[in-house]
């Protein structure tokens, strides 16, 4: 697959994308537009899109990130279980490939120590003006365009075996409302609990970002 096929081949699976939001019945396209930009605005608020409190939370002196991650999931599940049951959603969970989820995670944590970034505050950081993590990106959409070319003679046989798609409600059965709603409470819990650290709090990442901005040191 040339470059030219590939972004070929990522433009119909991007509007695909987009066809499937719209005509599935699950929300406009204009609606998923709209949390976008709110879920966007809920990072930058909590500023868990700089690099600052990534790096803080990778050498365990900040605390927001794994805050706020735990809150996100432990509200989502619940309402996202509800939303299908009563079917205003649906999710199609991926299978358990043991293997290449370690791989990938060893690559993915490597590029995030590298980048300060994951694949959901990348875009943001963008949009701030950080040409740092768009040639992050830029990055990314080779590497994807490799794994692509080379997944058939490459990278599926370092995937490992399938172990088909599991999920909690699959695997509870008859008490999945019961199961769902207990891990969701206990992650909201563990946000609760976990202490707050902040490496660096917002005089400190007003006068580093002035940094950047200037080209001084404070």
């Amino acid at each position: 697959m040339s470059i030219g096929e590939y972004f070929d081949f990522v433009l119909t699976r991007t509007e695909a994308m987009y066809n499937i939001v719209q005509y599935e019945g699950h929300g406009s396209f204009w609606l998923v537009f709209v949390i976008g930009i709110l879920f966007g605005g809920i990072i930058q608020y909590a500023r868990v899109d700089k690099f600052e409190k990534i790096a803080g939370f990778a050498m365990g002196k900040d605390t927001i990130i794994p805050k706020m991650l735990f809150l996100a999931i432990g509200i989502t599940s619940i309402a996202l279980y509800f939303e299908i049951e009563a079917g205003y959603a649906s999710y199609h969970p991926k299978p358990i490939i043991l293997q290449g989820l370690i791989i990938g995670g060893i690559i993915f944590g490597i590029g995030m120590a590298i980048m300060g970034k994951c694949p959901g505050t990348g875009p943001i950081s963008i949009a701030e003006g950080r040409i740092d993590v768009l040639v992050g990106a830029f990055g990314g959409i080779l590497g994807g365009w490799l794994f692509t070319k080379y997944y058939d003679d490459f990278f599926k046989p370092l995937m490992g075996h399938d172990y088909g798609k599991a999920t909690l409600v699959s695997v509870s059965g008859d008490y999945a409302t019961f199961f769902v709603f207990v891990f969701g409470v206990a992650l909201i819990l563990i946000a609760i609990l976990i202490p707050k650290m902040e490496l660096f709090d917002d005089t400190d990442l007003s006068l580093l970002e002035h940094d950047e901005k200037t080209g001084c040191s404070s």
